[in-house]
């Protein structure tokens, strides 16, 4: 081939770029598979933070990538997992970073169990391996109820059963209806809401929970993990009255008390007047006979007991027992008043030696003693101030004569010259030399116009 053929073959050549030609598979992919349905197993099934759903579809030859966003996942009922092989439906996409197709889901369920079946079996074992079905933690209902709270739908026919009933059975009770929705979003955040606005009453003894029958879809509200966890945590005993009797949901496992039906739940708290009186009755005559029997048996068996030798012998010995204990008191008395009668005969004489004493005469001689004593002190305090006065004034008086001041009072003065030294010699004052002249009373400056020294 020559050179000119290649130069003709390599301007006619068009090359896509990576970009160019991902797009372009990319609008064919979702183009042709807009809307299809994929069967296989999950595998590395990851849930992300962002709340992302990414897996993978696989089958015995083949492995599809999947992704479910936030916003579709939310609305399915059970949890995926590896191994579980699904229905799934979505749409092809591609990945242009990494240059992959996936299936992006927007719905899945379960090959051969419908989703909401095995999400209610997903979630049953998990609580149940928490604990929240134990047995050890349900609490009895009390006997009689004096109000009792009903979450139900404000309009459905459950209330209708249950108002009927306790009117019927127990007038005296009295109802508290906290109205919510039963089914459909967000029924199931109402009903939780409901539980924990009631568990903050304090005058509430029980709480019925529950609805009408219906589809697994309609009664789904009661096979959420958040009304189970808000039953889990009342204070209040709760009992659970969803569909009918072969209905069973999630809050009827974690309830105290499962009822078949909202009406028989309403039969479980409101006994009968007449029911609660007969059974009352019943139970005072079975008290009744019991403590007369109880009480034929004592007296019988105290009879045998005081005709028995063991029992002659036993208050013989508790008789001698109360003369030994009378004996003992005597004896006791007899001796405290021995002691208390050495008591006063010492006390006596004590007062007798103290009176001998004569407390106030000794006490006199101290006084006179101090009188004298301080008088003494008195007398040397004033010789002694006396004298320090007369060394004073004669201190004063020499203090006095030595003063400079004393001398200037007699006409003489203190000169300075301008080197603040004091002038003694006229000889060594200049003429025109300023002087300062301390008097007795007050200062003088003056300029030396002559000097003359005295021979």
């Amino acid at each position: 081939m020559g050179p000119t053929i290649w130069a003709t073959l390599t301007a006619e050549r068009h090359a896509l770029t990576v970009s160019e030609l991902t797009t372009h598979i990319k609008d064919l992919l979702e183009g042709e598979f807009p809307d299809v349905w994929v069967r296989g197993e999950i595998s590395n099934f990851k849930r992300h933070s962002s709340g992302h759903w990414y897996f993978t579809l696989k089958d015995a030859h083949a492995q599809l990538p999947c992704v479910c966003f936030r916003l579709q996942n939310r609305l399915i009922r059970f949890r995926p997992e590896d191994g579980l092989e699904i229905y799934a439906r979505g749409r092809l996409s591609v990945f242009e970073r990494r240059g992959e197709y996936r299936l992006l889901v927007a719905y899945m369920e379960p090959v051969g169990i419908g989703s909401l079946q095995l999400a209610f079996e997903q979630l049953k074992a998990r609580l149940a391996a928490e604990g929240l079905f134990d047995p050890a933690r349900k609490r009895p209902l009390p006997l009689t109820p004096r109000k009792i709270g009903v979450i139900t739908s404000p309009t459905g026919a459950a209330i209708r059963d249950i108002l009927r009933i306790l009117k019927r059975r127990n007038r005296g009770i009295d109802v508290l209806i906290c109205p919510v929705r039963v089914q459909g979003e967000g029924a199931a955040e109402e009903i939780a809401e409901a539980i924990r606005l009631l568990n903050q009453r304090e005058d509430l003894d029980v709480l019925i929970v529950g609805r009408g029958g219906g589809s697994i879809e309609d009664l789904w509200a009661f096979n959420e993990e958040i009304v189970a966890r808000a039953i889990f945590h009342s204070r209040i005993p709760i009992i659970s009255a969803v569909g009918h009797e072969t209905d069973f949901t999630i809050a009827d496992f974690v309830a105290d008390v499962r009822a078949p039906t909202p009406s028989a739940a309403a039969e479980m708290v409101a006994a009968r007047r007449d029911e609660l009186i007969e059974r009352f009755a019943a139970l005072e005559l079975r008290l009744v006979k019991t403590a007369r029997y109880l009480l034929v048996r004592q007296r019988e068996r105290l009879s045998q007991l005081h005709a028995r030798p063991g029992f002659m012998r036993a208050r013989t010995a508790v008789q001698q027992a109360w003369q030994r204990v009378d004996d003992l008191d005597y004896r006791l008395q007899i001796a405290m008043a021995r002691r208390v009668r050495a008591a006063r005969e010492r006390f006596a004489t004590l007062s007798m030696r103290l009176t001998a004493q004569r407390p106030s005469r000794r006490l006199a001689e101290v006084r006179g003693r101090l009188a004298i004593l301080r008088n003494r002190l008195d007398a040397t305090i004033r010789e002694r101030v006396h004298i320090c006065r007369r060394h004073l004034s004669l201190a004063v008086g020499k203090l006095d004569a030595l003063s400079p001041l004393a001398v200037l009072s007699r006409g003489y003065a203190i000169v300075w010259n301008e080197q603040h030294a004091i002038v003694r010699d006229a000889a060594g004052v200049r003429v025109g030399e300023r002087l300062r002249i301390r008097l007795f009373k007050g200062q003088l400056k003056a300029v030396t116009e002559e000097v003359k020294r005295d021979e």
